[in-house]
């Protein structure tokens, strides 16, 4: 239902309001009289953006829940592992490097999606790698070293936005906090179907992530291949996560808000709750991407910013009504 009505919002609101006849007339569902700059801006502008924001939220969301399962923590995040470091240094890194290298002009709208994904996922393997011993991933090694290629990609994005020009410095700050401005057919096309793609294999190990939960050695006489689930899962959040940073830029706390407090409310099946995450997840960012469009309209107002405005102060919300309770799990 929340989703339903945060596209309907997204769809209808913005510099020129739309009527909800008009917007099912554009997409087909009603027959009315809509003319051509309604239509243009409903299916070329709104809708691309709509849907964006719901698959990146979901994928988010999804990942964030898995990746607490996984690790057994439930403030874990899907870029802990340096995935979204990784993808945010490569990009600034694409954004200064082109003040002093010229680009084709086809390549150039995709060299900062495409360096964003490449070095998420490089920094991924590289995590990988540093907490690999004997061909065994550990899961606390694994964090130790995302921690670690988080802070030498925060030194690094650092140093470059040093070197950044006027222009570059804007850009890439702004990206750097998450925007959906750039959101568009092309980018939903590409994209898409790999964010889909993760949110259907991800709920299928739901059941191994249960048993996961009376810990390892448990898991293994129950028949899980701790090792192999472990790598199957991480590779697909690692997917998801370059992914929506390579189109949307960084936003935080969407990928440990939702299932940290779905987790609190729904209980520990992953069976309910990486798909309420999703959903979640989806209607969050959706929602959030409506208010950065029209808030300080018609400016934008960048969505990484009010996703950390909203998660801050929950998890002092939080804080305070665990104290002195046991941790929730």
């Amino acid at each position: 239902m929340l989703i339903c009505v945060a596209a309907a919002l997204g769809l209808s609101t913005g510099a020129i309001q739309v009527s909800p006849a008009d917007i099912l007339g554009t997409l087909g569902l009603a027959e009315s009289p809509t003319d051509a700059t309604t239509v243009a801006v409903i299916r070329d502008l709104r809708l691309p953006r709509v849907l964006l924001a719901l698959l990146v939220g979901a994928s988010l969301a999804c990942a964030g829940a898995t990746m607490q399962g996984l690790f057994r923590n439930p403030l874990a995040d899907p870029g802990l592992v340096g995935v979204a470091s990784g993808a945010a240094l490569a990009a600034v890194a694409t954004i200064v490097g082109s003040q002093f290298i010229a680009l084709p002009g086809p390549w150039l709208p995709f060299t900062t999606p495409l360096a964003a994904f490449g070095g998420g996922l490089i920094a991924a393997a590289l995590a990988e790698r540093l907490a690999s011993s004997a061909g065994y991933s550990r899961s606390s090694t694994l964090l130790l070293a995302g921690l670690a290629i988080n802070a030498i990609a925060g030194a690094g994005i650092g140093l470059l936005t040093q070197l950044a020009g006027d222009a570059a410095l804007r850009e890439a700050i702004f990206w750097l906090f998450g925007s959906l401005s750039k959101s568009g057919w092309t980018e939903l096309s590409v994209a898409g179907p790999l964010l889909v793609a993760v949110l259907i294999l991800l709920p299928r190990d739901a059941r191994a992530l249960n048993a996961l939960l009376l810990g390892e050695s448990e898991a293994l006489h129950l028949g899980v291949n701790v090792e192999a689930l472990r790598r199957r899962l991480t590779l697909l959040i690692v997917v998801a996560v370059a992914t929506c940073v390579a189109l949307t830029g960084i936003i935080g706390f969407v990928g440990l808000i939702v299932p940290h407090l779905l987790r609190l409310t729904l209980g520990p099946d992953h069976r309910l709750l990486i798909p309420a995450s999703a959903l979640g997840g989806a209607a969050l960012l959706a929602f959030a991407d409506l208010a950065s469009r029209t808030m300080l309209a018609p400016a934008e107002t960048p969505i990484g910013i009010l996703t950390a405005l909203i998660g801050g102060p929950f998890f002092l919300a939080l804080l305070i009504h665990l104290r002195g309770r046991a941790e929730a799990w």
